[in-house]
């Protein structure tokens, strides 16, 4: 019998060292003992000699990205598991893991998809308390994904100095470099700093009552991580009042404007070099037609700033001013937490009509199409050219594709910095109303830290 000692819970540098060498040595699985702990055991053989003669074995990168996952399992028998899934791949069944009916490939994807699950509530329900400039966050994995998950927060708060506490585990980030500690307690981490008011805010803000599945919401937030979420006691009065205020969202549903006056003329292409009329009287595309007005940018003429958004919604439609609705007030919170003054920067969209379709007595909004985005970049390019922005942060595709002129992936392409000619540079990010959208809590919350992790990159610009 080989008894194996690793240097840790998480010793897959070390698992892969002894399982290469048991596996050319022909040591069969049931032949090994492997111990995380550490501890040899008193009658453990030594570990076969490495092999002298060149060879070896190859096995499919799936498998390491398995094996990467189920070393954080706490499975006691994980790397035993693993042993046998090598062992089977290098010896008899190079397709095994095309199996899934495998009785060890489908216990190996159970703890690969528990571990995936673990680090994505650590993604999503860590919640950071500051203390004289460091942010202390809480947290208990259900498995030792720590390190595996910790990166992530590196990348999304690269300009703070945080600390996330575990049980078995801490974090560390000062900045520059990633390092981990021992466990700690809960008691280390503040239960609660100045931002808290500010956080229950936002969260009660963007709480739809009218998309409320209370069983899906308590499925992606189970209760053992309330208690580290300053809105969870928020959750219990929002859904109690969850009905009446939908009912009130129902009664005070937006009106239709009046008739549209005819307030300007038909059919003369305005002058871009004139003043506000002539974006009132542009008939470049149809969307004039049902609008209430078209809605202008607005900000400092010289902003060294500026976003650019999709298009006017209703409340924007009838007030004449950018990002006042529901989108607006999510942007709004966001610039504050990211460090930027709305009366600074230049906001705008990239088509300047808001486009929807009537149904009963509400406007529902519609995604305007190449060619009305091609029109109104006519307008978008004049307002760049009078502004000069040194950065322009593009919110949604829409805004992407009048900036940049062909098609993009948000998702891939957010958080970057692209150069756009004349000293310009571009950030992508997303548009504020899709994270209004989204269903999932959870996923609501993890994309708005994103979101602001984004402005600040563009904080960074600085005035001109």
């Amino acid at each position: 019998m080989y008894a194996v000692p690793l240097d840790g819970p998480v010793d897959l540098a070390g698992w892969r060292t002894a399982a290469r060498r048991l596996v050319l040595a022909g040591v069969e699985p049931a032949a090994v003992d492997w111990r995380p702990d550490g501890g040899a055991g008193l009658f453990g053989d030594a570990l076969p000699p490495e092999p002298t003669a060149a060879g070896g074995f190859t096995v499919p990168r799936r498998f390491l990205e398995l094996a990467d996952a189920v070393v954080c399992h706490r499975d006691p028998e994980r790397f035993g598991l693993l042993y046998r899934l090598l062992w089977r791949l290098a010896k008899e069944e190079p397709a095994l893991l095309e199996i899934s009916s495998d009785r060890d490939v489908h216990r190996a994807m159970a703890l690969e998809k528990a571990v995936r699950r673990d680090e994505h509530k650590m993604h999503a329900f860590v919640r950071f308390r500051e203390r004289d400039g460091h942010y202390l966050a809480w947290f208990e994995p259900d498995h030792h994904i720590v390190e595996r998950a910790a990166p992530f927060f590196a990348r999304r708060f690269a300009s703070m100095r945080w600390s996330i506490l575990t049980p078995e585990r801490s974090a560390h980030w000062d900045g520059d470099t990633l390092h981990f500690t021992p466990g700690a307690r809960r008691a280390d981490v503040p239960d609660e700093d100045a931002l808290e008011a500010y956080w229950q805010s936002y969260y009660a803000s963007i709480f739809n009552p009218a998309r409320l599945k209370v069983a899906a919401m308590r499925s992606e937030m189970p209760k053992k991580y309330w208690r580290n979420l300053p809105e969870a006691q928020l959750i219990t009065p929002l859904v109690r009042g969850a009905a009446a205020r939908a009912a009130e969202m129902v009664a005070t549903v937006p009106s239709l404007p009046a008739a549209r006056a005819e307030r300007w003329g038909c059919g003369a292409m305005p002058d871009r070099s004139g003043t506000e009329g002539g974006l009132q009287a542009c008939r470049r595309c149809p969307l004039w037609q049902p609008a209430t007005q078209a809605v202008p940018g607005e900000g400092p003429p010289n902003a060294a700033l500026m976003l650019v958004g999709e298009q006017p919604g209703d409340q924007e439609d009838l007030a004449g001013r950018p990002f006042v609705g529901p989108a607006g007030q999510v942007l709004d919170r966001a610039l504050a937490e990211a460090g930027i003054v709305r009366a600074d920067a230049y906001l705008t969209n990239a088509v300047k009509h808001f486009k929807f379709t009537p149904r009963g007595k509400r406007r529902i909004h519609q995604k305007p199409d190449a060619g009305e985005i091609e029109s109104c970049r006519w307008w978008l390019e004049e307002e760049i050219r009078t502004v000069r922005p040194r950065l322009i942060v593009a919110l949604g595709a829409t805004a992407g594709r009048a900036l940049l002129g062909r098609e993009v992936k948000v998702q891939q392409e957010r958080g970057r910095m692209m150069e756009i000619g004349e000293g310009r540079r571009l950030l992508l990010t997303v548009h504020p109303s899709y994270l209004l959208r989204l269903p999932d809590e959870a996923a609501k919350v993890r994309e708005y830290a994103r979101f602001v992790e984004d402005l600040r990159m563009a904080a960074q610009v600085g005035p001109a």
